[in-house]
């Protein structure tokens, strides 16, 4: 019976996946994945003009997303990718054996685009927050977990709830 879990993290750009995920992965001991270092570098370009990816861009990259999530499945995973709709999920999740256990870091447009004017080094600039949150499908499938919180303790709280999921299953 598997017991390593496979967690998304999703939220818009700015929520704080990557903070969040590599924490959740340092708590336990899971690989970390990082939804943006698997973009090809024609989707990269594009953000930092500016512009926001159409489904054509996304569906690619989400295939690659999917293929490394297939090659770590049997040891489990954190994946912090925005997974923004539904069907992005869904092709996420397509061909895997387990579940994803799906966490959605959720904040207001002016608390996110704060967080995004302080980021330092990211592709993704804040003239494209409006599309993400134009974009996002409300993931009802996840638990919702506020960013006001600290990201530890929002970390603390997935592994902790990951904790018992895994115990329950046993």
């Amino acid at each position: 019976m598997k017991v390593s879990p496979n967690i998304l993290i999703l939220g818009v750009s700015g929520s704080g996946k990557t903070t969040v995920g590599r924490l959740v992965s340092d708590l336990t001991g899971l690989p970390f994945l990082d939804a943006d270092d698997f973009h090809p570098e024609e989707n990269i370009q594009k953000m930092s003009r500016g512009e926001a990816l159409t489904d054509a861009d996304r569906f690619p990259w989400l295939d690659r997303l999917n293929a490394a999530m297939r090659r770590h499945e049997d040891s489990g995973f954190v994946l912090a990718c925005s997974a923004l709709k539904r069907v992005y999920r869904e092709r996420l999740e397509a061909g895997l054996r387990y579940p994803l256990l799906s966490f959605y870091l959720c904040g207001s447009f002016d608390e996110i685009l704060n967080r995004i004017k302080r980021r330092k080094g990211h592709f993704m600039p804040e003239s494209l927050l409006q599309s993400q949150f134009d974009t996002l499908e409300m993931p009802s499938e996840s638990i919702s977990l506020p960013i006001e919180y600290p990201p530890g303790e929002i970390a603390y709280l997935i592994a902790e709830k990951v904790g018992k999921m895994i115990s329950l299953s046993r």
